[in-house]
């Protein structure tokens, strides 16, 4: 699973990003931004409350919880990142952006922008004791957050025609290669993966490519590897064991990342947070369809719990970290508990209760 994988890593941006993360309170606890979100996000966040209280992991939530559908989204989109600039760390769930509405920017977007939470990382493992497409996987997706197709440009150039602007830049490729280069290189991994399309968008995805090849020679120990998008996915489902760390523009890796959620046992499993220099906010890698599941009692925690050790890992919270970690990896390897989505019929109380026992204080 995904123990010890963010604080080793620690770049410039997660260093800053920890050291200036929620206000200690007495007795060395932390306060940290918590938003459900919709679909199944506020029953996976429930889940780490209790888990949280279960252990007595010293963080109290500052919970601000609202629909992407509410007329007041944008308003409490806001609240949100005046609270994760306060804290400088969050857990949330995914914030669903209601199609048709033409005018509304992805809540989603506006947080990462706002907040310049620049990196994106997915941690697609496969399990132990659950029986998955491939095994011994275990790649990195590092996205580049804030550009690309997700900036929102776009509108109508005479009626019928929509043009759509993709915008690349020096700075942000730079940064995302180094960033993806450091994880390598404090993690022990050997390889990184440029994912592109520079073959037909020579300068957009040609400047991607270009930065991530200037970044890799700082790294002379690292393979690097560039790869077709197209390719890229025809391989990620025949052989992924060949791949460590994939370095991607933003679409890239939305789509590459889910690819990898659905190799290792699905949406449920997957950890992930996203970074920049002052915040990190921390949710599942991949997103549970909230039009599927939404409502039912049986959806896995495992990523968000997964993602929540994260968090704590860092604050500085090791040994709960650890701790939560640990009970995830026994309770899915031994395979009494697992929600449907997981091949089994328990409900999401009973896989949390099964963590609790092994938590508990």
């Amino acid at each position: 699973m995904a123990t010890r994988v963010f604080r080793r890593f620690a770049s410039t941006a997660a260093k800053t990003a920890a050291a200036n993360s929620g206000l200690t309170k007495y007795g060395g606890r932390r306060t940290v931004t918590l938003i459900p979100g919709d679909g199944v996000g506020p029953e996976l966040t429930a889940a780490v409350q209790r888990v949280f209280k279960g252990m007595r992991a010293p963080i109290d939530f500052e919970e601000i919880a609202f629909h992407g559908t509410d007329d007041n989204a944008v308003e409490k989109v806001q609240e949100a990142i005046t609270s994760l600039r306060r804290n400088g760390v969050g857990l949330k769930g995914v914030l669903s952006t209601p199609r048709g509405r033409a005018t509304r920017k992805s809540l989603n977007m506006q947080l990462r922008t706002e907040l310049d939470l620049y990196a994106n990382v997915i941690l697609c493992k496969s399990p132990e004791g659950m029986d998955t497409r491939h095994k011994g996987v275990d790649v990195v997706v590092v996205r580049q957050n804030t550009e690309a197709e997700y900036t929102g440009l776009e509108h109508e150039i005479s009626p019928g025609v929509v043009e759509s602007l993709k915008v690349i830049s020096r700075e942000e490729s730079i940064r995302i290669a180094k960033f993806a280069f450091d994880y390598a290189q404090r993690n022990g991994r050997k390889k990184v993966t440029a994912v592109h399309k520079a073959n037909i968008m020579k300068q957009g995805d040609g400047l991607f490519l270009k930065c991530c090849k200037e970044i890799s020679a700082l790294y002379p120990d690292i393979v690097f590897e560039p790869m077709i998008v197209d390719n890229t996915s025809m391989q990620l489902v025949s052989k992924p064991q060949q791949f460590d760390v994939m370095v991607t523009p933003n679409l890239y890796g939305n789509i590459i990342g889910n690819i990898g959620a659905g190799l290792v046992g699905g949406a449920g499993m997957v950890a992930g947070f996203n970074v920049g220099y002052d915040f990190a906010v921390f949710e599942p890698g991949a997103r549970q369809a909230g039009d599927i599941v939404a409502g039912k009692p049986s959806v896995s925690p495992v990523g968000m719990l997964s993602s929540a050790a994260l968090m704590l890992q860092h604050l500085g919270m090791d040994t709960y970290a650890a701790a939560l970690q640990k009970a995830l990896d026994e309770v899915v390897q031994e395979g009494v508990v697992r929600t449907k989505d997981m091949g089994g019929d328990s409900t999401t109380e009973d896989f949390t209760d099964a963590i609790l026992a092994k938590v508990a204080v």
